[in-house]
């Protein structure tokens, strides 16, 4: 029966004899998978779907996911990952100072390309393993992968570029480790949805576009997006996309506006935009190769292999093509040893806050959109889904990559028809074949990164019509939440932010009916003491008494 409804869904396109061969080709396909074992278990013809449907639903959800394989993995090397001190080039008879962390090193830049493509393998590794999950076990069509706001949290706010903040990248890990953990406990007692709808409702929505502004501003700056903002002594922060940058400073040594690379950049962004206004599957997929295959032509000024004993390094890798990249790295890098300290904590609590508002609120609008939630806003396999991207988020912390989640891509395959977990089980098949081809996706340029973090703020830019700005103790709190994030570079400040100002609003009031009601209780008081003095006034026996 879900055989003969997909087969509907062709006819008519096209009488000729080919078109008309493929259908049959397809409709028996649909009803022997309907009705085999695998038919059976994921309710193809309960949820009037087939094979074909969810293979073009698995297909959509990648093309339109893919993205995050290099994207990921550039946003987590940024923050050096377990690179070191100890891995910098040195002449003879000197010693490494920690500035070569910072500055153009061939023995550090060699580090960060390795564990560029150790995060590569882990971030597919991650969205293969949690897109099955949910496709077997909760039998969901929705895909997973590391999530974009905690993989940037980890990087710049945790870590910190090149490990300058007050976190190793593998106490990171640890954090990320504890949180899955904790996250799958409230997971499995049920806990979950009901702490998510304890914060308050404009900082929750604040935050996503908070973090959707911190990831656009990444993807701005130099290292690691299209260079077009940079450091000033004046202004802090001003227009650069410099021919030439101070390496040590990031300020311009040329004139403003004139990186080949910003301009390549932005004609990626146009490519993507034009393609979302489109509807086009795919645009940010699109956008990146474009930019990607320009930069891999050597003698230009937009190449990314330079004449340069790096750039020859990367280039032979590249070469390759196809080869499957042994973890070596990033792959059980978790360490406790520092991890009882009070930023720790912070981090913990930050992290553990945005992965119930976004990872829960995600999951409940993706089973909206493909029609799987009920009256009270539960669905079918609704537990057994909490738990995979919880237990999915463990799996990720012992490869060395931040949260894992759902994601909201999955939305692509809903609109072809996705219905059961064939189609997340089609999108971790992809994404075991992208295995084989990490010497391309870790010759990706940042200048082709920048564009699609520009677009994932964009995106994430629409819930801000949900907040209440008529209502300033709303108002205020989502604002400030907001305006914190990107302006101190923290996602946690904005958190922490946005709750304060709400609790200190709140405040007033709650004293302000705090007081009203003592007041109307003294006047209740006062008011049966009156009675009971006029009442004995009048009663001879009360009198006497």
């Amino acid at each position: 029966m879900g055989g003969e409804q997909c087969a509907i869904e062709g006819g008519g396109l096209c009488t000729s004899w080919l078109a008309s061969s493929w259908r049959k080709m397809e409709k028996g396909l649909n009803d022997w998978v309907s009705k085999s074992f695998i038919g059976r278990y994921f309710k193809l013809e309960a949820r009037r779907s087939c094979f074909t449907r969810e293979l073009r639903a698995g297909t959509a959800t990648f093309l339109t996911m893919a993205y995050i394989i290099t994207v990921n993995a550039t946003i987590l090397s940024d923050s050096g990952g377990t690179c070191s001190l100890a891995d910098c080039t040195t002449p003879a008879n000197q010693t490494a100072t920690p500035d070569c962390m910072f500055k153009p090193n061939a023995g550090y830049q060699n580090c960060l390309s390795k564990t560029k493509s150790d995060l590569i393998v882990a971030t597919v590794l991650s969205a293969m393993i949690g897109s099955i999950a949910m496709g077997i076990l909760a039998n969901l069509p929705l895909a997973l992968a590391p999530a974009m706001g905690p993989n940037v949290y980890l990087a710049y706010n945790m870590v910190g570029f090149h490990g300058s903040g007050s976190i190793s990248y593998q106490t990171a890990l640890a954090i990320v480790l504890v949180e899955g953990c904790a996250f799958f406990v409230i997971s499995a007692i049920g806990l979950r949805a009901k702490l998510a709808k304890l914060i308050p409702r404009p900082v929750r929505l604040a935050c996503a576009v908070g973090i959707g502004l911190f990831i656009a501003f990444v993807g701005l700056q130099v290292h690691q997006g299209v260079g077009l903002v940079g450091p000033d002594s004046s202004t802090l922060v001003t227009i650069t996309a410099c021919a030439r940058t101070n390496p040590e400073t990031g300020e311009c040594l040329g004139g403003k506006l004139r990186s080949p690379t910003f301009w390549l950049g932005l004609v990626g962004f146009l490519i993507t935009s034009f393609g979302l206004m489109k509807e086009i599957k795919g645009s940010m997929i699109y956008g990146i190769l474009f930019v990607t295959l320009i930069s891999w032509f050597r003698g230009t000024s937009v190449t990314y292999f330079p004449n340069t004993p790096l750039g020859d390094t990367n280039y032979k890798y590249f070469k390759k093509v196809v080869d499957f990249h042994q973890i070596k790295s990033t792959a059980g890098a978790i360490g406790f040893s520092k991890f009882n300290t009070s930023e720790v904590w912070v981090s913990l609590a930050t992290l553990f806050y945005v992965d119930v508002l976004s990872i829960t609120g995600t999951t409940q609008t993706m089973a909206e959109i493909g029609g799987f939630a009920n009256d009270q806003g539960g669905f079918e396999g609704e537990y057994l889904a909490y738990l995979v991207d919880a237990g999915s988020t463990v799996v990720g912390s012992t490869l060395g990559v931040s949260t894992v989640a759902t994601y909201v891509e999955s939305s692509a395959g809903l609109r072809e028809g996705g219905q059961t977990g064939l189609t997340a089980i089609i999108v971790g098949f992809y994404f075991f074949i992208s295995l084989f081809f990490i010497p391309l996706f870790s010759s990706v340029p940042p200048w082709a990164i920048g564009p699609s973090l520009v677009m994932v703020g964009v995106m994430m830019m629409k819930v801000v019509n949900d907040i209440n700005w008529a209502n300033m103790k709303e108002a205020m709190p989502a604002f400030v939440t907001i305006l914190l994030m990107p302006l101190t570079y923290s996602i946690s400040n904005g958190i922490v932010g946005g709750i304060g100002l709400y609790m200190a609003l709140n405040l007033y009031d709650s004293l302000l009916g705090s007081i009203r009601w003592l007041i109307k209780m003294r006047s209740r008081v006062v008011k049966e003491q009156n009675q009971v003095s006029a009442t004995a006034a009048v009663d001879p026996t009360v009198e006497s008494v």
